[in-house]
């Protein structure tokens, strides 16, 4: 009569030995390796990101300089529809101010409240073509239109000074610009002239952000 001596486990027949925790040892590892792969592959993935946003990253000043020449666009677009639309209604409105303006540092409330909108959304517009043309960096891009913009009032305005308005470009075709005073500084030129440098960075900034989404849109479809 055969017996069963104590301690003594039954084995299935045709079951290896240790089968069982090979195969649970060999699928822990396999995961752990599959798991190692992808984060060398994410790693290897952000440091070419950070490789390109070095090399192409910062101010795109190509980008920028036509981003200011929509922003000047969009403006005297905007500027043309202004006046259309205040001779329609019989209104005094206008977006620029005359010679006398200038010289004494006047602006009107109304003047003023309808240049701040006409240049902040040109600067927006402006600021978002630099930053849809720009592969990072979007609002930096905006302010890029907003420096160049600033320049450009700068240089423009000294040559007025200098040679006369007759040489002002700006003055001689009329497009919306800064209320910079030209002979004296009033309170509410000052004022309007911080508002409009404020209110169009900011625009500029902003719109730069909006027009750089695009390409982080392309960026989360093909992660």
């Amino acid at each position: 009569m055969a017996t069963t001596s104590p301690g003594s486990h039954s084995q299935s027949p045709g079951t290896p030995a240790g089968s069982t925790s090979g195969s649970t040892s060999g699928s822990a590892s396999g995961s752990t390796s599959t798991s190692r792969h992808h984060e060398d592959q994410d790693r290897i993935v952000a440091e070419r990101e950070q490789q390109r946003r070095d090399e192409y990253g910062g101010f795109n000043w190509g980008a920028d300089f036509f981003g200011w020449l929509v922003a000047v666009a969009v403006a005297v677009l905007l500027t043309g529809i202004v006046a259309a639309v205040a001779a329609a209604i019989g209104s005094q409105l206008s977006v620029t101010q005359n010679a006398a303006q200038r010289a004494a540092g006047e602006i009107g409330i109304g003047t003023a409240i309808a240049l701040l909108v006409v240049l902040m959304i040109g600067y927006f517009a402006g600021g978002y073509v630099a930053g849809r043309m720009s592969r990072y960096d979007g609002g930096r891009q905006g302010v890029g239109v907003w420096i160049i913009g600033l320049l450009v009032t700068i240089v423009v305005a000294v040559i007025g000074a200098v040679f006369g308005s007759q040489y002002d470009p700006l003055q001689q075709v009329d497009l919306p610009n800064l209320p910079v005073p030209t002979d004296a500084a009033t309170t509410g030129g000052l004022i309007a002239l911080a508002a409009v440098l404020v209110g169009t960075l900011i625009a500029a900034f902003f719109g730069g952000k909006l027009g750089n989404r695009y390409h982080q849109k392309v960026d989360r479809v093909g992660a």
